[in-house]
């Protein structure tokens, strides 16, 4: 257990842990089932950013976008990087090898840079309706790690053999992915799962980059739903 924290912590989020000393299948299963837990000191900080905004009455949508950099912040952007990769591997070809080489280049096309200009606004809007909220904003953010398991259900092939989707792939059992999609609101649920099945038939499977994707997508939609509440 102490391997699979270290590596769920590790990877979501920019805390300092010691690396796991083994990293099996076992591991990354109990890693990713742990994920919203890990990212409980990322929603205790959007919570609070939440809260020192609406105390000095700073513009709501300036506080929105104020958690949300604190956000990618704290998780070293990584999920954003995953979701301007799997928007350019989406828009680049309709030949599997080419987008997954695309997504591996590192760079950012216009597709990317315009769905992260977009989700982060979607975000921030949604986030400065929850001033008065802000525990609640953070509970949400930690629900939108359950995005990660639906991508790793054990029926979701990964699309590389190497990497970190091959690492935590098929490693979730379905009845956990069906409980994450109901926790992500049903609305987070469903554009997770189009986004998983979209990919799957484009790229053949999923990869880290769709993972990342799938966390700031279910984020932006969850948030969405609860606030137009």
């Amino acid at each position: 257990m102490r391997d699979a924290w270290r590596f769920a912590v590790g990877t979501l989020t920019a805390l300092p842990v010691r690396p796991p000393t083994r990293v099996d299948r076992d591991t990354a299963r109990r890693a990713m089932l742990l994920a919203p837990l890990a990212a409980l000191p990322l929603g205790l900080l959007v919570a609070a950013v939440l809260a020192a905004g609406r105390a000095v009455e700073l513009p709501p949508l300036a506080v929105g976008l104020l958690a949300v950099g604190a956000l990618a912040a704290s998780s070293r952007a990584l999920h954003w990087d995953g979701l301007s990769d799997t928007v350019d591997g989406l828009a680049a070809s309709y030949d599997p090898a080419r987008s997954l080489a695309v997504m591996r280049s590192g760079t950012s096309g216009p597709a990317g840079v315009l769905a992260t200009v977009v989700v982060a606004g979607v975000q921030a809007a949604a986030l400065a309706t929850l001033l008065d909220q802000p525990l609640l904003a953070g509970a949400l953010v930690c629900l939108s790690r359950c995005a990660l398991w639906i991508v790793c259900c054990t029926r979701v092939p990964a699309a590389r053999a190497d990497g970190l989707g091959a690492d935590v792939a098929r490693t979730v059992p379905l009845p956990v992915a069906v409980l994450g999609g109901l926790l992500l609101s049903a609305v987070g649920g469903l554009v997770v799962l189009v986004l998983v099945r979209r990919t799957v038939r484009r790229f053949g499977g999923v990869t880290g980059d769709v993972m990342g994707a799938a966390v700031e997508l279910a984020l932006a939609a969850t948030l969405l739903a609860w606030a137009a509440r």
